[in-house]
């Protein structure tokens, strides 16, 4: 193991973590935002949307992130649309991202039992009230350990983003691997970035899950009115 060779290109993973955490906390975030407004158009069965969110939540499922980064980097130029590698990364995720945490939210919401809402409706709340109030603090905080585990797996799906030329910590680790031929050393700084990265992510998951629980949203007994 050289270690004079990593001590040397520790500030290269570190300027590629950042620019990582970068793209995954916007990419996540436009996710959140799509997750939710999807989520809530199938909840309240909006006419044609409904079945266009459906499409595109088995169209994004349902097709590997990489193929996605491929057609917004090499096919829309094809047709003059063209996109930065950055913004790529940020569709990419978003578009990815978006249907998993619909998905999340979907079950969330749906784990709200009518019996809290017909209560709402009949203490004079409107449907509007019911949903604000009532339903999405409930479906929020029982859709948090799915939610924490899609920024996990959306974190880790940022490995893929050096095949459109973006420069994170892939891109480096296999740019000193076939600079130096260096194999172990770059994998093993790969390695401990992503950890350095994920691991406190999964602390304050498991942190905010308990949180949430001991308030008392998230359990058997509170989402299903008993």
């Amino acid at each position: 193991m050289d270690i004079h060779f990593i001590k040397e290109n520790i500030p290269l993973y570190v300027e590629a973590a950042g620019l990582t955490v970068r793209i995954a906390l916007i990419g996540i975030l436009c996710a959140f935002l799509v997750g939710l407004f999807c989520s809530m158009i199938r909840y309240l069965k909006v006419p044609i949307l409904k079945g266009m969110v459906q499409g595109y939540i088995e169209l994004s499922r349902n097709t590997p992130l990489l193929i996605q980064l491929y057609f917004l980097y090499f096919g829309l130029p094809k047709i003059g649309i063209l996109f930065s590698s950055e913004q790529c990364a940020i569709i990419g995720l978003a578009f990815q991202g978006g249907s998993y945490m619909a998905e999340a939210f979907r079950s969330g919401l749906e784990s709200v039992s009518k019996v809290q809402k017909d209560t709402g409706l009949s203490l004079g709340m409107t449907e509007k009230q019911v949903l604000q109030y009532v339903v999405l603090p409930q479906a929020i905080s029982t859709s948090v350990p799915v939610f924490c585990a899609n920024v996990i797996f959306l974190i880790k799906e940022t490995s893929v983003f050096s095949a459109v030329a973006l420069a994170d910590l892939m891109f480096v680790t296999k740019d000193l691997i076939g600079i130096y031929y260096k194999t172990d050393e770059a994998l093993w700084m790969l390695v401990i970035a992503y950890l350095l990265l994920l691991l406190p992510i999964s602390i304050l998951s498991s942190v905010l899950e308990r949180k949430v629980r001991y308030a008392g949203f998230g359990n058997t007994s509170t989402v299903s009115g008993k």
